[in-house]
């Protein structure tokens, strides 16, 4: 969560909103007193992209990509 003040909201709005897109918490605020919360609307999200969830994937096979025993093989 990161909480800006109302000037620094228009310095950095563009940066803001990425922020909010890539999932982090915004807050504006007058001084320290917190007023609104920038909030990105469902059908904004972006879709999931690849390499996203590299911290998900602790190990892979080496026989990953062999054809499976249960699927027959085409020949051409």
């Amino acid at each position: 969560m990161i909480q800006v003040t109302i000037s620094e909201a228009k310095t950095h709005l563009s940066k803001l909103i990425k922020r909010a897109l890539e999932g982090e918490r915004i807050i504006i605020a007058r001084g320290k007193t917190p007023l609104v919360e920038l909030v990105v609307l469902p059908e904004a999200r972006t879709e999931r992209r690849l390499g996203g969830a590299a911290e998900a994937i602790l190990e892979i096979s080496p026989d990953f990509d062999e054809p499976l025993d249960d699927f027959p093989k085409h020949t051409s």
